[in-house]
């Protein structure tokens, strides 16, 4: 009884909770959904969809989780993404070339260069912002909208508005290839996730995080170099939405800057919260977040799997975040318990009466 106690006090219990209630709804409804079938020498099915698509969300949640644990926001993740596969389709493009009598497209420049520049955009992003925070002091929301206007804009500018194809098949296997008949990009993920995880337990940066989230200011003062700090985990937000950015533009074979992560930003911090992590700072939870881009995945796939407007889906989103915050919200939850109590008062009265 005890076990089962603090199982449920547990901060993954509600998020897996969750996932596990939005996945018994889709066994009901959506016909064959846990069904796995080998082909091709690796594994089909809904599931497999849902891991694969969420790689990119699990990527830019696990950046923002740490952003968000020092206070801050990172509202322009989506035009990281649209930079960074951008710049990976205009380096790579793909020309046809003759090779031994047979046509083949090749990459304008070697990929793993293309990747490089790519990741560098990214890094340059996270530099921007992390100076306007860490530096000069800017609010992290303001300082990250000037990127979420101008790094989007900056993208089509590039493109010249227009979706730049790439040919080159190599490239495809970064977000739509399979090893060991697994999706290849969450590989990617989970190696991002156990590295990220191992340095927050077996080094002493998680708790440096935990402390400027909780204080900044006597942080400082402790010794902890806060600026420092927070810089950094602007930059890593920024690396994480440029390997999203390298996914979705392999995915896709192409760079769509109008679109491409477009209110990414909004599907991250909501896996952020959904996970467990605290909007004021000072808590999170890395395993919490990978969940919380799953259950978002798996209520987009539900949504469209249902025949349900895409609009919907949107609505569904918006509904999450404010039920999220509520739960956050101490005035919320000591509020609660007086409206019930006043309920409850006014049921007695009346059945005296």
């Amino acid at each position: 009884m005890e076990q089962l106690s603090s199982f449920v006090r547990h901060p993954l219990f509600r998020p897996l909770a969750a996932l596990a209630l939005l996945l018994a709804v889709d066994f009901f409804m959506i016909p064959g959904f846990f069904r796995l079938e080998w082909k091709d020498g690796h594994l089909y099915g809904s599931l497999i969809d849902i891991v694969n698509r969420a790689a990119p969300l699990i990527l830019t949640a696990l950046g923002m989780t740490l952003v968000i644990a020092t206070r801050g926001i990172d509202i322009s993740v989506g035009a990281v993404v649209a930079i960074s596969g951008t710049v990976a389709a205009l380096l790579i493009g793909g020309t046809l070339q003759m090779h031994g009598g047979v046509q083949e497209y090749a990459s304008r420049i070697p990929m793993a260069w293309a990747i490089a520049a790519a990741l560098g955009a990214a890094l340059l992003c996270g530099v921007w912002n992390g100076f306007l925070v860490s530096s000069l002091g800017l609010q992290p929301i303001i300082a990250t909208l000037i990127l979420m206007v101008g790094g989007r804009g900056l993208a089509q500018l590039l493109t010249d508005g227009q979706i730049i194809t790439v040919y080159y098949q190599p490239f495809f296997y970064l977000g739509s290839g399979y090893l060991f008949g697994l999706p290849f990009s969450l590989y990617i993920a989970l190696g991002v996730f156990l590295v990220v995880a191992m340095l927050m337990r077996k080094t002493a940066l998680g708790l440096f995080i935990q402390a400027v989230g909780i204080n900044p200011v006597a942080s400082r003062l402790a010794g902890i170099r806060t600026a420092a700090l927070i810089f950094f985990v602007y930059m890593f937000c920024s690396a994480c939405a440029g390997l999203a950015g390298l996914m979705i533009s392999s995915n896709i074979k192409s760079a769509d800057a109008n679109n491409a992560g477009l209110l990414m930003e909004l599907d991250a911090i909501l896996a952020v919260t959904l996970g467990g992590t605290s909007l004021g700072g000072g808590k999170f939870s890395l395993a919490g977040s990978v969940v919380g881009a799953l259950i978002i995945q798996a209520l987009t796939y539900t949504i469209y799997s249902m025949g349900v407007p895409p609009e919907v889906n949107m609505v569904v989103k918006a509904v999450v975040v404010f039920a999220v915050c509520l739960s956050q919200s101490k005035e919320f939850r000591h509020l609660m318990p007086r409206l019930f109590g006043a309920g409850s008062k006014v049921r007695r009265s009346t059945g005296k009466e």
